[in-house]
């Protein structure tokens, strides 16, 4: 299934059903009073997170949700029957805003979460809700009020504890590969991941951690080259960054605009708690371009996926950085 994050959709909830205007006609009572029944109210749209779904992509094939009408009143009393809800299931982590105010309306993230994004219109009252004492046979009764209708903009960003941040080709899809059971696209060339792949990562006897591995960066990112934009939004929701950044390269150079990219895109990401993976160690002896001061001391580890050299020892000092944001001692 090919991987959508962003939709524009168009809702209409249920009109609510007509009150009716009707009369009690009877055998002995040939001047019944007012039995019109009241109108049902129209159906919801509702937005629903189904774990299950990871990307937007069904919102390309059905781009209009309309909820059913309520039914309209009918004598004798009788009320329409309430129309029926539309549920649309969304995945974690959608936010969802109003596409002409670009105002977020709401940030489903929980499983099962639910929200009325379009609520069906009231169902109008029958003539026998008007009957008083001076007007005992009233010919009169409501209309159903509309349904909410609106166009929405959906926009998915994946929800993991940690992010993988670094420009093609520096390793990120092997690392995930090598810590998790997830089998990304890997291979030797800029670019091959196009979507973020999600692992699980259990380590010892802290439970687990999610893994995200976003397509790698290009300078100017933040601007949206390179798709930038889109893939930046998705290290937004993660609590640790990790720099992977391929240790034959300058490494000062490339931690500085990774980090500058992450600044003009959100300046919260460069505070968050963070480690640097030195990858490919199975290919240099020494580091290049290695700068302690210009890394603003943040904790470096060279690393390989491929033999497996320092793998435990990132995974470990991960750990350590959940364990001092959740204030969780040895």
């Amino acid at each position: 299934m090919k991987f959508i994050d962003q939709a524009t959709i168009y809702v209409k909830a249920g009109d609510g059903g007509h009150g009716c205007i009707a009369f009690l006609r009877e055998k002995h009572r040939p001047r019944g009073g007012p039995s019109g029944g009241d109108g049902g109210r129209g159906g919801n749209v509702v937005l629903v997170v189904n774990p299950q779904l990871s990307t937007l992509h069904d919102m390309t094939y059905n781009r209009h949700y309309r909820a059913g009408r309520g039914n309209h009143g009918e004598g004798n009393n009788r009320h329409g029957k309430n129309g029926e809800d539309v549920l649309i299931p969304v995945p974690p982590g959608t936010i969802v805003k109003d596409s002409d105010t670009h105002q977020v309306i709401c940030d489903l993230t929980s499983p099962d979460e639910m929200f009325i994004i379009a609520r069906g219109g009231n169902g109008g009252f029958g003539n026998a809700r008007f009957k008083t004492q001076n007007n005992t046979a009233p010919r009169v009764a409501n209309d159903g009020q509309t349904g909410e209708e609106r166009n929405i903009d959906l926009e998915l960003k994946v929800l993991a504890d940690v992010g993988l941040v670094g420009f093609p080709n520096a390793g990120k899809s092997t690392f995930l590969a090598a810590v998790s059971a997830a089998k990304p696209k890997v291979a030797d060339y800029p670019f091959t991941t196009l979507v973020p792949n999600l692992g699980i990562v259990k380590f010892g006897d802290y439970s687990s951690f999610t893994l995200a591995d976003i397509p790698g960066l290009i300078e100017g990112a933040s601007e949206g080259k390179g798709l930038g934009n889109q893939f930046l939004r998705h290290i937004e929701r993660t609590r640790v960054l990790v720099f992977l950044i391929d240790g034959n390269e300058n490494i000062s150079e490339q931690f500085c605009m990774l980090r500058k990219e992450l600044e003009q895109r959100n300046p919260v990401l460069n505070s968050r708690p963070a480690i640097i993976l030195l990858t490919k160690k199975d290919t240099w002896q020494k580091p290049s371009g290695f700068n302690p001061e210009a890394l603003n001391h943040i904790p470096v580890l060279p690393v390989s996926s491929v033999t497996g050299e320092g793998i435990q020892a990132a995974l470990q000092q991960i750990v350590t950085l959940f364990r001092m944001i959740h204030n969780v001692t040895e």
